[in-house]
């Protein structure tokens, strides 16, 4: 609210802001990732000695931007920090480019996500392509994994910087039904995958035309999955190499350590300093979370589009053979109202392989029949609408392991208010 009445105030409120702190901005874009990448910038740069100005709390339409910096501001027009680290919603980039001028933009990924509010991925890729056409003295940080992401960047101006998986030990061996950019945005071929990571990333290219996946500048090599205990693995840069772990589980964290490391790096700050402050981060709030409750352990695991539910869902099983999961699904405007995208997900996976499925939210009902028939038993599957009571009726159902919490957005949320009220987590704002 405080960013929406500035802004109506005064609608230059953010560039005006932005040009005050003394090492410009840093914007983080995409469908994954966004949160935990920015902050992990913000917890980097802060082990350098700088002083960010950030929007932690994940409020990345232009409001909330408004609202990170007007919070940092004096009554004099100062700023309280020496760089901005902004995470910004994938469609509002172009809104907010223009005034805050970054130093650098990264470009975490693009997957099908809220239909309903942005359409195909090809219509938020056109719009990124047409704001950094437009901003030649922006780095432009991105994934090259993605081949959509590549496609991009390589057609814009300025500097590029590139960074990616060295590792097929990662590959899941073939294309997932989640796939998204399954074909050459210069031909229209199919690519052909070398190595899959999960959902279209990968190391690919096209037999038609030749177009490759860009060679990273900044790499992971001799991956060490942990499960749920994060990874270790080799990061290469051009400023040498270092082993490094990080708490972050699972093959899309690696995307975003390695997009957090290159624009560090692109900051200036040290490769020690890098690594320190990967092995020091802590996930962020309801991405692998985790929550004691009476002794027992419950993790928060984000999942809002079907890549990254699937990347989810093979992080628990890899974690443990018999697993209680609670799965919350809403469909409020955060979320996007069509949750048709829960059948690209491939919760077949999960057949014979759980303990327990508590199912709650608006979407209950839809989130059990797929369930069905994905071939979860009846007497396995359980549906308790009160989000509290399925939370309650979960961790009843663990006989003392761990509950893996699987919700959206807003259910996400919702939850973690339910803790707080218990005094179980501290608000979002203030971790």
């Amino acid at each position: 609210m405080p960013g929406r009445v500035a802004r109506g105030i005064a609608p230059d409120v953010v560039r005006i802001l932005a040009a005050r702190l003394p090492s410009g901005t840093i914007v983080v874009t995409g469908t994954n990732g966004k949160t935990t990448t920015a902050r992990l910038i913000s917890h980097i740069l802060r082990g350098a000695g700088f002083s960010s100005v950030h929007n932690r709390a994940g409020a990345n339409l232009a409001a909330g931007i408004a609202a990170a910096l007007l919070q940092h501001a004096t009554f004099g027009g100062r700023i309280r920090g020496d760089i901005g680290i902004f995470e910004v919603d994938e469609a509002t980039l172009p809104i907010v480019q223009p005034s805050l001028q970054p130093r650098a933009v990264v470009l975490t990924n693009l997957f099908r996500d809220q239909l309903d509010r942005y359409g195909e991925i090809d219509i938020v890729a056109g719009r990124w392509e047409t704001a950094l056409s437009n901003d030649a003295g922006a780095v432009v940080i991105f994934n090259a994994d993605d081949p959509l992401v590549a496609s991009v960047a390589t057609r814009t101006t300025g500097r590029r910087v590139a960074f990616g998986i060295e590792d097929d030990s990662c590959s899941l061996g073939t294309l997932e039904h989640a796939a998204d950019a399954r074909y050459c945005y210069r031909c229209g071929v199919p690519y052909e995958y070398r190595a899959v990571y999960f959902g279209h990333m990968g190391v690919y290219r096209c037999p038609q035309c030749g177009t490759t996946r860009p060679s990273p500048a900044v790499a992971a090599h001799e991956v060490e999955a942990r499960g749920l205990e994060g990874s270790a693995f080799t990061l290469m840069t051009p400023r040498g190499s270092a082993r490094v772990k990080t708490q972050l589980p699972g093959a899309y964290n690696l995307h975003n350590v390695l997009a957090a490391a290159t624009c560090c790096l692109e900051m200036g700050v040290a490769l020690p300093p890098i690594v320190e402050g990967i092995g020091t981060f802590a996930p962020a709030f309801g991405r692998a979370e985790r929550v004691r409750v009476n002794g027992h352990e419950a993790v928060l695991l984000l999942a809002k589009n079907p890549a990254g539910f699937n990347e989810v869902l093979r992080t628990v099983l890899r974690d443990t053979g018999q697993a209680t999961v609670l799965i919350a699904i809403n469909d409020l405007t955060a979320d996007g109202r069509d949750i048709s995208w829960l059948w690209d997900v491939d919760f077949e996976m999960l057949a014979g392989r759980i303990r327990r499925a508590i199912v709650t939210g608006i979407r209950a009902h839809d989130m059990d029949l797929r369930l069905k028939h994905a071939g979860v038993p009846d007497e396995t599957r359980a549906v308790a609408t009160d989000l509290a009571q399925a939370f309650d009726l979960a961790m009843k159902s663990t006989d003392g392991r761990r509950l893996y919490v699987l919700p959206t957005y807003t259910a996400m949320l919702q939850l973690r208010k339910i803790l707080q009220q218990r005094g179980l987590v501290a608000g979002f704002w203030e971790d």
